[in-house]
This record gives C-alpha cells, structure tokens and sequence, in this order.
C-alpha cells in the first residue's frame, strides 16, 4: 500500500516526496496509462468536433450546452461507479475522453476557422505537459518527488516552447506566455497526482485517471482560449 499523509497542505503537495512501495507504484504507473487513453481518446472526439459544422452549431445552442454538461457529468461518475470493472471502467474512461473533445466542437470549429496553428500550439503545449511528467512518473521506483516532477514538467514545456516558436515565429513575448501556460500545466498535474497517491480510497486506478484526464483538459481549453483572445486581439 501506499504512505498516506493526512490532509496535506497545498504547498505539502507541491514540495513533498512520497515513498512508494512496489504496489503503489504499480497503481500509479496504471493511473497514467489510463490516463494516457483518455487523452488520446479525447484527440480523436477533438479532431472529429474540429471537422463537424454540425456538432459545433449543435453544442453552440442551449441544448447542446446542457446535453454537454450532463455529459462531462455523468459519465465519469459512471467510470466510477465501474471501477471495480476493469474492462467497463476502461471503456467508460475512454467514452469520457471522446465525450470531452466532442464537447470542445465548438471552440475547435471557431480556432480551425480562424488559424488552425492555434489548435497544433495547445496541442503542443499541453502533450509537453503530459509528456514531462508522465515520463517523470513512470521511471519513479521508490518515491514520488513532486519538485522532480515540476522540474521534468516544466523542462518539457521550455521544450515545447522553443519548437512552437520554430515553427509558428511566436517570438519572444509567444515563448514566454507558452512557458507560462505549461508551467501552469505542469503544477495542476503534479498537484493532482500528489493528490490521487495520498488518497487513501485509491482502490483503483480509474479515478485518479479521471482526476489526471480533468487537470490536463482544463490545460487545454485554457490554452487555447487565451490563444484565441490573444489573436482577436491582434486583429482590433
């Protein structure tokens, strides 16, 4: 089992090191790559919003609005409720992910329409988020460090800076509002996974998947949202 600290500070999340034993590194390895399906399942709903004028004018009016609301709802409390079930919660995990970029329809339509590279920069910016401190998590043997975790996160985001600057021109004032955006990632990531190792009902690995997928999506509709802002403000 896992080494539990009562009701840790914020900061205590941010700054501490959990010990793992070789159980607990199992469950926090399979958190990750489920939480890796989702997000790759949510690129796939991503992409198909992206493409549908119908889905965008749909999740545009009220009911759309609401359907979507009950939808991001809903269906990870089924995921929960499942967990116990592993090849149902799976399925429900990725139905979650899909759900959630088909949900997205309408601020992908609108950045697809304005400049497509908005969608690749909050891509890049968020995979390098992922990809920091999932691979930061999956070589931990002993320990979580969650400054370790930041400092591999935040590496990757300087990463995904420079490469987005190679290819959009961003320049210098772009580089660093990426930098910001990732690091504001990597902080909400590393919070969370804190968060579902010192949680002492961690009886599966779904629900901290769906703690993970939630921090990581919310990145990106950040992103890209201030992306969208930033080039409507560009064009007054």
């Amino acid at each position: 089992m896992l080494e539990y600290q009562q009701q840790p500070s914020p900061w205590e999340k941010l700054s501490g090191t959990i010990p793992l034993t070789i159980q607990g590194a199992v469950v926090i390895k399979q958190t990750y790559l489920l939480f890796g399906l989702a997000v790759f399942s949510a690129m796939a709903g991503g992409y198909i919003g992206s493409t549908s004028e119908t889905l965008a004018r749909f999740f545009s009016t009220w009911v759309g609005w609401i359907a979507a609301l009950l939808l991001l709802n809903i269906v990870p409390r089924v995921a929960i409720a499942v967990r116990h079930n592993h090849q149902l919660g799976v399925a429900t995990l990725v139905l979650d992910g899909f759900v959630s970029g088909i949900a997205l329809s309408p601020l992908l339509w609108i950045a697809r329409l304005y400049a497509p590279s908005l969608i690749f920069a909050a891509l890049v910016i968020t995979a390098c988020v992922f990809v920091g401190v999932t691979v930061y998590v999956l070589s931990a043997k002993r320990a979580f460090s969650a400054p370790r975790g930041l400092m591999a996160g935040l590496f990757f985001s300087i990463i995904g800076a420079v490469v987005l600057n190679s290819f959009l021109q961003i320049g210098v004032a772009g580089i660093l509002i990426a930098v910001a955006i990732g690091a504001l990632g990597v902080f909400t990531l590393v919070y969370a996974t804190s968060g579902v190792l010192r949680s002492p009902g961690a009886d599966s690995p779904i629900p901290g998947a769906l703690m993970l997928f939630a921090g990581v999506f919310n990145v990106f509709v950040a992103t890209l949202n201030i992306l969208l802002r930033i080039l409507n403000g560009g064009r007054r």
